[in-house]
């Protein structure tokens, strides 16, 4: 009876853990991040991630609310509960797997640095040397300078966001700045701010840094909202909303489904 009983016990909380319903999902992002997200002058959230998500959210028949995260700060967040998933162009590596899990991919962030126009700066240590880097504080950009410039005579300067990384290489207390390349280029580089700077050298790639392309965070423990998000994923690839999405947002094709 009592094997009975614990077996019984084991099965309603199983049966609970598994009827969790879903009818809001708080979304944590970076609000320093145009294209991608930021912030509307009207204290709206605006943005590529924002709009995708709003359309997972249609799919999924829950309601999306979106919490302001720093980037730096965004994983432990997640973890201790503040929001419920990471939309933020978060890119997937070995050492955030550790500590949450990720949806399916969404599109590739490659890394990129730019510098004034003109100038002979490459993303080399070499080059480098002696000079100053900005970086958004938590990036995988800053995990690969400081792991391969910073040691051999880089500054590498953390900010709390992109939208400071900008303002400091605007004003020339930077020599240069890497950041997601997409992220750059239509966030900074067509922007009036961004017209006296250019792309110095070609993509920096490294695996173990850099990762694997961006997806959803999500936590370990919430595995049917991640099956909901890729269902939700997989429909939006399909139907065309994620098309008709990047096509307002950027010249390129990021769609990793085709």
């Amino acid at each position: 009876m009592k094997k009975f009983a614990v077996g019984m016990a084991f099965a309603v909380l199983a049966s609970g853990a598994a009827a969790k319903e879903w009818k809001t999902v708080r979304i944590g992002v970076d609000a320093s991040y145009p294209p991608f997200e930021s912030m509307a002058p009207n204290g709206q959230m605006v943005g590529f991630d924002v709009d995708l998500t709003r359309a997972l959210c249609a799919k999924m028949n829950v309601k999306c609310v979106w919490v302001a995260q720093d980037l730096d700060g965004i994983i432990p967040a997640l973890k201790v509960r503040k929001f419920d998933i990471i939309v933020s162009s978060l890119t997937v590596t070995d050492k955030r797997r550790e500590q949450i899990d990720f949806s399916d991919k969404l599109f590739d962030a490659p890394a990129r640095m730019i510098a004034k126009k003109g100038s002979p700066l490459l993303p080399t240590a070499a080059s480098l040397q002696g000079k100053r880097v900005g970086v958004e504080q938590g990036s995988t950009q800053e995990a690969y300078a400081k792991a391969y410039w910073e040691p051999k005579g880089v500054t590498i300067v953390p900010y709390q966001n992109q939208d400071q990384v900008y303002a400091d290489l605007a004003t020339g207390r930077l020599d240069a700045a890497l950041q997601d390349e997409l992220q750059a280029d239509a966030g900074f580089l067509r922007t009036p701010r961004g017209k006296d700077f250019g792309w110095a050298g070609p993509e920096v790639k490294d695996a173990k840094t850099i990762g694997e392309g961006t997806a959803i965070g999500v936590r370990k423990e919430d595995g049917e909202l991640k099956a909901m998000l890729n269902r939700a994923l997989a429909d939006v690839h399909r139907d065309g909303t994620f098309t008709k999405l990047e096509k307002q947002y950027f010249d390129v094709d990021i769609d990793q489904s085709r």
